[in-house]
């Protein structure tokens, strides 16, 4: 999961300037590029999925891996584009397009999957506090992950070609220790191989349609995304909307800080909850603190109000991240689930592409981001309810 950060937009944020530099691009024709880079990208997760239920994990994951380290290689190798020189602007949008919609698409999406499906056909059926310690390791990785290349941009003085080419190096390192090290097919299952006639599998799996007609699907997949899509906003904007609180850079920079450690916590509890909880009435707990955090947040004016608020968003992303890793499994089982994960994480890409748009909408036209987290509010607290109802499908009831 560590190797999807140069697709994803902590990643590319981090060699954007040098970037737009160098090939002297507008800020917004950048920024339309990931839009929609990132929207089809998402489109990777289905047949990746399909591909991880009919290859096995160990082949998938080596070729994934060697695909997105060559692109950022690739990527690296892109000419410096003449001052002044409007055509050589024009011929390089289209690569640079290209290459990062398959950074996106293998990264993000494809190579999301993989590492969902690898952890949740090993974790079997008590997948809650496996998935809380991988969880909390994700966290951890991406943090050091980040703040290593970002010390080797602004410490090391490597440039940003250097450096991403250095980072498509490391990611097909990964593929080689997946070749070495991960079997065929992994499972914590009795068995998830296909083509088998087995009482055992066919009874510890629903197909891909069978999940798609279940409540539990779109509600935890649909929460999760809302969440995504929240978050990713946030993100982007936190500076800006403290600010319109009355508060500093600082406070920005502190709560940046705090959130992912809150969120560390959050991951192990959670695990730890998830063997005891029903995940569903976990998954309405978090989006209970989503919605109170999102609607108190306009009436912030004291500095503990801020950190309050950061804890409670740290809290929910914590159990979020859980549950969207944990309930796949246990709910239909190991045979499908590549396919069953594929979609529910191209529900989550398109969500956090939209997220930006839509809080930048609502201080466009209201002057303010409290109406976003008005409606926001609202959402969650219907998800809250819905999750409460849901019921929890269990695969070892339905027979292929």
């Amino acid at each position: 999961m560590v190797a999807t950060l140069p697709g994803r937009t902590h990643g590319l944020g981090l060699i954007a300037e040098p970037l737009l530099v160098d090939l002297k691009l507008r800020r917004v024709t950048f920024g339309e590029i990931n839009f929609w880079a990132t929207l089809l990208g998402a489109t990777f997760c289905l047949p990746c999925g399909w591909l991880l239920d009919r290859l096995g994990i160990r082949l998938v994951l080596t070729t994934v891996l060697v695909a997105l380290g060559g692109v950022v290689l690739l990527m690296s190798q892109l000419p410096d584009v003449p001052a002044a020189d409007d055509a050589a602007v024009t011929a390089i949008v289209l690569p640079l397009f290209a290459l990062v919609l398959l950074t996106r698409g293998l990264g993000q999406s494809a190579l999301s999957v993989v590492s969902l499906a690898l952890m949740g056909k090993a974790a079997g059926k008590r997948a809650g506090l496996p998935v809380g310690i991988y969880s909390a390791l994700v966290a951890v990785g991406f943090m050091a992950a980040f703040s290593a290349v970002k010390f080797a941009l602004e410490e090391g003085e490597a440039d940003w070609r250097s450096l991403w080419a250095g980072v498509g190096v490391a990611v097909i390192g990964c593929a080689i220790l997946a070749a070495l090290l991960v079997r065929p097919w992994v499972t914590g299952w009795a068995t998830d191989r296909p083509n088998t006639n087995s009482i055992t599998i066919s009874a510890h799996g629903l197909t891909f349609g069978q999940a798609l007609l279940t409540p539990a699907f779109w509600v935890f997949a649909l929460a999760v995304s809302f969440y995504g899509l929240v978050a990713a906003g946030v993100s982007l904007f936190n500076q800006s909307i403290l600010e319109e609180r009355g508060f500093d850079r600082s406070v920005f920079l502190d709560i940046t800080r705090l959130m992912p450690l809150v969120g560390l916590a959050s991951n192990l509890f959670t695990g730890w909850l998830a063997t005891r909880c029903s995940m569903g009435r976990l998954l309405a707990a978090s989006m209970v603190i989503l919605a109170g955090s999102l609607a108190a947040f306009p009436f912030v004016e004291e500095l503990w109000h801020v950190y309050l608020y950061a804890v409670a968003m740290g809290v929910a992303g914590g159990m979020v991240t859980v549950l969207f890793f944990a309930i796949w499994g246990p709910a239909y089982g190991p045979l499908h689930l590549g396919k069953i994960q594929g979609a529910a994480q191209m529900l989550t890409v398109l969500a956090s592409a939209l997220g930006p748009w839509l809080l930048a909408q609502s201080k466009e036209h209201s002057g303010s981001y409290v109406l976003m987290f008005q409606v926001a509010a609202g959402v969650a607290a219907m998800f809250a309810i819905s999750a409460w109802l849901t019921r929890v499908p269990n695969p070892e009831f339905h027979h292929a």
